[in-house]
């Protein structure tokens, strides 16, 4: 089976292209989209508060609030930039005296699109049988011309 990038199931995910570039350092690139994601994502959602931690090893969590995850992982120069419910024991802890499920599947669906049109390059049009991802530009990046 074909590798592509990672992100945790059930995520909002925006796809977007790492390197631009032959000449470009991937890792100055890839803490200047991360500097970028965190400065958009707390402008639209000023929830969000800053946060290091990992969803197994490849997804980058860097923002958190009462509900969600946003985060970031990268695979081959290709970026998935999600948000998704919670999955920590805090949060499951916090919801057992006052249900947050609900609210947060609500909150998602809320932003979703919003999140979508801020970091989305790419879209995810299909899978081959092998695994690998077949992706499209964006409508809203063809029509700016980028």
């Amino acid at each position: 089976m074909g590798r592509s990038v990672s992100y945790p199931t059930g995520s909002v995910v925006a796809f977007r292209l790492l390197d631009d570039g032959e000449d470009e350092d991937i890792d100055w690139v890839y803490e200047c989209l991360v500097d970028e994601v965190i400065d958009a994502a707390k402008a639209a959602f000023p929830s969000f508060e800053r946060f290091n931690g990992w969803r197994g090893r490849e997804d980058r969590i860097l923002l958190r609030n009462a509900f969600a995850d946003c985060g970031i992982s990268t695979y081959c120069g290709l970026a998935a930039i999600w948000l998704v419910e919670r999955d920590d024991a805090r949060y499951w802890e916090a919801d057992f005296y006052v249900p947050r499920t609900a609210r947060a599947r609500h909150w998602l669906a809320q932003v979703s699109g919003r999140f979508i049109d801020l970091f989305g390059d790419l879209r995810l049009v299909g899978r081959f049988s092998n695994g690998e991802a077949i992706f499209e530009r964006s409508r809203s990046t063809c029509d700016i011309g980028t």
